[in-house]
């Protein structure tokens, strides 16, 4: 395999594009990262080498290209109930809040939803909620999850997943109980999880007050790709989106402290979440 190689010329001028199309924040040393998730999309494109791909960027606005960079450099790496305490406080105690407010409707946003696991895990654990606490809450759940990838919302929307990613942090009882065996190796979604599930694509550098407002927001592990100035941005706008009282879960390495002063740490038995001030 050819080995690629990138100047320090067109280094800058991809990292310069890639935090003004997503905010994301190369280091001064991942020419590595960069020319391994770019060499295989030289073939697809047609270019020689990674700078005429780069010197193609900053000639044309190449839509497709641009996705396909994008797609390659975003980290879509998820699993089913990633790290466990985010589903067991939604569980244990904030359906049961949200629930006390007698309202029709409980919303939840899964930002950078990737190819849907995290979504459809909240679906579940409302599943498993309910099942445990009849008639407690009788309004609808809607969760909307956002990326800025169509490769892994295509993937989140048909609900259809393999055995090898679901071996990851699915118990042998939620596939039977949540998934349908489609017979071909392939496990897909049951309606009545999938149904409380919306995907669309979403850029967190753009406006999303469209999306309406939400009683609970998930945007794990997605701010330490992003400067301080766009985290600050990014946490501001979300505290614009949460209803009253609003609970915002972040990633375990994340807090929004010394960027937005709109949250207050609240700790469960289970582990840390903002809540709205």
């Amino acid at each position: 395999m050819t080995q690629h190689t990138l100047s320090k010329q067109d280094y800058e001028s991809f990292r310069k594009f890639l935090e003004d199309a997503c905010g994301i924040v190369l280091g001064e040393n991942k020419h590595y990262l960069v020319t391994s998730r770019l060499s295989r999309l030289l073939d697809e494109f047609n270019f020689s080498s990674l700078s005429g791909m780069i010197e193609k960027l900053k000639q044309v606005n190449n839509t497709e290209l641009k996705e396909k960079i994008i797609d390659a450099m975003t980290t879509n790496e998820t699993s089913w109930f990633r790290d466990k305490y985010p589903f067991e406080i939604l569980h244990d105690e904030l359906f049961t809040e949200i629930a006390a407010a007698k309202k029709p409707a409980m919303r939840i946003w899964s930002a950078a939803s990737s190819s849907g696991q995290e979504a459809y895990s909240i679906s579940m654990t409302f599943s498993e909620y309910q099942t445990k606490n009849p008639g407690k809450f009788s309004g609808r759940l809607e969760i909307i999850g956002t990326d800025i990838s169509p490769t892994v919302l295509k993937l989140a929307r048909e609900g259809k997943y393999d055995e090898l990613s679901l071996a990851r942090g699915l118990s042998a009882e939620r596939l039977k109980r949540f998934f349908i065996d489609q017979g071909d190796g392939g496990f897909k979604v049951r309606p009545e999880i999938a149904s409380r599930c919306k995907f669309s694509e979403l850029n967190l550098l753009k406006n999303y007050s469209i999306l309406g407002k939400f009683d609970i927001i998930f945007c794990r592990n997605v701010l330490i790709y992003f400067s301080a100035d766009i985290k600050t941005d990014i946490l501001t706008r979300m505290a614009k989106l949460l209803n009253p009282g609003g609970y915002l879960f972040l990633g375990g390495s994340e807090s929004p402290t010394g960027y937005c002063n709109l949250y207050e740490m609240v700790k469960f038995k289970a582990g840390v979440v903002y809540r709205l001030k």
